[in-house]
């Protein structure tokens, strides 16, 4: 599925923030070790081995040289920096503004662009912003988050956004209730590595009421106790939530049968895992 590439001109210019990120971004600190006569691209790869390094200081100020002369790499390391407070103040307001930036880009909006997964990795870093808001600078828009989630899921085809829509979908967040267009986004999702959405597709299939579909129980608590095993500390108390609920009235041959091919699968596993 495609949409205009005209969308994020349209939800991006809703947004009451400026276009550029701040000074406080991205200004060049006067004392940087950096060459002035490199070019962005040099600066990007130095920054990069900085930080493969654990030289985050130098990381930072070799990134902010890029990302001022345009650089959507530095731009989106940079985004990701003070997002996760990783070797810089965490500052989620400067985030959204950088990743604000990288979206606005006419020339990246292309799914096919040479920046494509930086600008759909940034829309999908808005719509979390927009889901969650930011005290003092970014209301709770549910419906704008949506919006983002669906761009990244299809025009991009993101599986962390077909992720969050399915969520969004199964839960009435930001518009209708949808639980069939909700399994496909997590079915997508699912069939790329994705974690969340292999638990939360196979909750849904366990039962199959909630998707109009016959139930699967074995193959449900299989996909819910492989994503439990898989999954990252901070993701495991709600799939475990999940799995124990389908575990607790499952019959007892369902359990045997569903951990066998659990167990099964993940010692045949080669394809790629992709965490929330």
């Amino acid at each position: 599925m495609r949409t205009s590439k005209s969308f994020l001109t349209a939800c991006v210019a809703g947004m009451l923030v400026a276009a550029v990120p701040s000074a406080k971004a991205l200004a060049l600190d006067p004392e940087a070790l950096v060459d002035p006569n490199a070019n962005p691209i040099e600066h990007f790869s130095k920054g990069f081995q900085a930080y493969k390094r654990g030289e985050k200081q130098l990381a930072f100020q070799s990134l902010k040289y890029a990302a001022d002369k345009g650089h959507r790499g530095a731009l989106w390391k940079l985004a990701r920096m003070y997002a996760d407070g990783d070797g810089v103040p965490e500052d989620d307001y400067e985030a959204y503004k950088i990743f604000e930036s990288i979206v606005r880009e006419p020339e990246d909006s292309s799914a096919n662009s040479a920046n494509a997964a930086y600008v759909a990795s940034a829309v999908v870093a808005l719509g979390d912003y927009m889901r969650r808001g930011i005290p003092g600078h970014v209301d709770v828009d549910l419906q704008r988050a949506r919006q983002f989630y669906f761009h990244a899921a299809s025009y991009f085809g993101s599986p962390k956004a077909q992720f969050e829509l399915g969520r969004m979908m199964l839960e009435g967040e930001g518009g209708r209730t949808n639980p069939k267009q909700a399994a496909r986004w997590l079915k997508l999702a699912a069939s790329k590595g994705h974690i969340g959405a292999q638990a939360l597709l196979g909750y849904l299939l366990f039962d199959g009421e909630a998707i109009s579909l016959e139930p699967e129980p074995v193959r449900g608590l299989a996909m819910l106790t492989m994503a439990l095993k898989r999954a990252r500390p901070e993701d495991q108390a709600w799939i475990k939530g999940l799995q124990e609920r389908a575990f607790g009235i499952a019959s007892e041959a369902t359990r045997r049968t569903a951990q066998a091919y659990a167990e099964q699968q993940m010692a045949a596993a080669s394809g790629p895992l992709m965490r929330n």
